[in-house]
């Protein structure tokens, strides 16, 4: 089969017997380090991903989507949710007013945002199915006092169904008027997310409007909470829905803005964990210059043989380039390969760990993840071994160059 020179006289060179036990070694470390690289950027980013996609769907137990504010004596609720609901991307449009308020029951309080909602149409927009939720938000549209609450705030203040507790508006805490304060009856507690379990508590959409009536401006003003069908698009959906609407100043905030600092912050861990794991990748690739360096002094007559032959000097270094991308290929298919294996059995490997410890390494009632996680992206893994092969293209350009500018008069004068 006909091959081209370059490709040829490389491949020769990749697979000739070495004599040197040293460059055979420093050859073998390039290959595994780079694989080591790439297998633990794939495991490790698959982890990361698998954090953020819990994070992201604990948060969107609480979280809408996107939410959309109506200007006081606009719109009213009832015409928007139609309006939005028949608008391109939105599945679900449902009303909420929410306030922050301080809850008191048997001596004990906690300061929680309130939220009052409209049983019949929360449903529709919960991020993920829950049976329970329905039926609490069943119950609450029948008991105009009713309470639903966190899982953890009711932990913290001991509270069980049937319960009574006292709810007092902020504003009226502060300027010290306990007048506003109404008695709820709890009816029950539902998964409102890691991050809200603790500070969210469900009430009729009349009785918060009632609750906050008195409040500061911005506090109780009625709100829609919306589903899109393009989670990662709801920004843009949900302002354009808004534009349906009649003109006024309809703030639109969605839910990756309103929880920016988040996962801002995790893609940021991603690409800093990325940045430090590619310096194995580095390291391996070190090794294919000092590898190939040491190939050039001993192949230096090969070289002015070809050379004298008609060879230019950009065949001589296409010779290297190919030799020393050899280690950085083959490297950066073995740590795929052994990557994506990983990332997928990674969580099976912590659980059989747990269970041969006999103890959880993270457990469930102190952090949100109790075992790791992943979920291989492609796009990841495509991005990690482009990464890895342009790095070992790099690192072989230097030594071919330097194959290049040998003289062969001065190499063959001494043969």
């Amino acid at each position: 089969m006909y091959q081209p020179l370059v490709l040829f006289v490389g491949l020769r060179f990749v697979r000739a017997r070495k004599k040197n036990q040293l460059m055979s070694f420093v050859s073998l470390i390039s290959m595994l380090g780079i694989a080591l690289g790439v297998l633990a950027l794939i495991a490790v980013m698959s982890v990361i991903n698998a954090s953020t996609s819990t994070m992201r769907n604990e948060t969107l137990k609480s979280v809408p989507h996107a939410g959309l504010v109506l200007p006081a004596g606009g719109i009213g609720w009832q015409q928007a949710a139609q309006t939005l609901q028949q608008q391109s991307g939105i599945v679900a449009a449902a009303p909420f007013v929410e306030g922050e308020a301080w809850l008191r029951a048997d001596g004990n309080g906690e300061f929680v945002a309130v939220r009052g909602v409209d049983p019949a149409s929360e449903p529709a927009v919960l991020q993920q199915d829950s049976p329970h939720l329905e039926q609490l938000l069943a119950a609450l549209a029948e008991t105009p006092d009713g309470i639903i609450l966190g899982t953890r705030l009711a932990s913290r203040l001991a509270l069980f169904n049937g319960m009574q507790l006292s709810v007092t508006p902020l504003s009226s805490l502060l300027s010290r008027d306990t007048g506003d304060a109404r008695s709820f009856r709890v009816l029950g507690v539902a998964d409102f997310g890691f991050y809200d379990n603790a500070s969210t508590a469900l009430v009729n959409l009349p009785a918060a409007q009632a609750l906050f009536a008195g409040s500061g401006p911005g506090t109780g003003r009625m709100q829609m909470r919306l589903r899109v069908d393009d989670l990662f698009n709801a920004a843009a959906l949900s302002s354009r829905a808004a534009q349906a609407l009649p003109p006024a100043d309809y703030r639109v905030n969605s839910w990756d803005q309103s929880r920016r600092s988040l996962f801002d912050a995790l893609r940021l861990e991603k690409v800093l964990t990325g940045f430090m794991l590619l310096m194995i990748v580095i390291i391996g690739a070190v090794n294919i210059v000092a590898t190939l360096v040491m190939t050039v002094a001993d192949k230096s007559a090969d070289i002015a043989i070809l050379r004298t032959m008609g060879a230019g000097r950009g065949t001589v270094m296409a010779v290297f380039v190919i030799q020393g991308l050899a280690a950085g290929v083959f490297g950066t298919l073995l740590g795929a390969l052994g990557g994506v294996a990983l990332a997928a059995s990674i969580g099976d490997l912590t659980q059989a760990v747990q269970s041969l410890l006999n103890s959880a390494l993270a457990p469930g009632d102190v952090y949100m993840i109790a075992h790791l996680q992943s979920e291989l992206q492609w796009a990841d893994v495509a991005l990690v071994c482009a990464s890895a092969l342009l790095v070992s293209l790099l690192a072989t350009l230097y030594p071919a160059w330097r194959a290049s500018r040998i003289q062969p008069a001065d190499v063959l004068r001494y043969e």
